[in-house]
């Protein structure tokens, strides 16, 4: 009896020290307003061990609600949302949050969008059609704290250093000679851009936001520039095909 008893201490041990090492998965979150893509994406996603889903969202709105309330390691970011854009989203979560990781998928990929959208807190940017398992690999080092720009893995000061060396590069000059940065558009901005998109005069969005007629056309110098577009169309085209403003949004 005491040499059976002895036995089965070790096993008990062992059985605890294996629950002990299961590390714990990386909750996700996916964010776009196609039902289709997202049920494919979750199906994905879902064969990974180490990965579990949280929850779903539609659009900017809902996105910030549900991030605050399930607090997920990472989020799956589509641009192109309902009522509030992917960008946004990604500032007003990366601002409240710093430990978040925030993967931006987008239908419209140039270099510019992959700006705007690191500017923006993003840790990691992909095309919708990216290889899945590029994606998994992204998102396990997102949650590692790190990010992943062009097939690298970096670190925080590396990418810091990475996004000088490009804002430098994007910088432009307006016909005055005069240098304007690479840089995001403002909350105010966006808002402005988005009823420029509508057909609104400067009058008719001073009065819809309550600020004066030259507020908003201080706002719409900087649009241009940030843009280094010529004019309000320029902008409104600027912003609808990149995603940042829905066709449905601009009527």
């Amino acid at each position: 009896m005491k040499k059976s008893q002895a036995s089965s201490k070790p096993q008990k041990k062992a059985g605890e020290s294996a629950k002990k090492s299961v590390q714990p998965k990386i909750r996700l979150m996916i964010v776009d307003d196609h039902p289709l893509f997202r049920a494919g994406l979750r199906r994905v996603l879902e064969l990974e061990e180490d990965l579990a889903i949280e929850g779903e969202a539609a659009d900017g709105p809902g996105a910030l609600e549900l991030a605050r309330k399930t607090k997920p390691d990472v989020i799956l970011m589509d641009v192109n949302l309902p009522n509030l854009n992917g960008l946004q989203a990604t500032r007003e979560l990366t601002t409240s949050r710093n430990d978040i990781g925030i993967i931006i998928l987008t239908a419209y990929h140039d270099d510019e969008q992959m700006l705007h959208a690191m500017r923006s807190g993003a840790s990691a940017y992909f095309p919708k059609d990216v290889d899945p398992q590029e994606l998994i690999r992204a998102i396990r080092e997102v949650s590692k704290s790190n990010y992943v720009v062009n097939d690298e893995v970096l670190a925080k000061p590396q990418v810091a250093t990475w996004l000088l060396s490009q804002f430098e590069q994007m910088s432009v000059t307006d016909t005055n000679g005069s240098e304007f940065k690479f840089q995001p558009l403002s909350t105010r901005e966006m808002e402005i851009l988005k009823l420029i998109t509508r057909g609104q005069s400067n009058k008719e969005i001073a009065q819809m936001l309550g600020i004066s007629r030259q507020t908003v056309k201080n706002h719409m110098t900087s649009i241009l520039r940030k843009l280094a577009v010529n004019d309000r169309t320029q902008a409104a085209v600027y912003a609808l095909r990149r995603g940042w403003i829905r066709l449905e949004d601009a009527r």
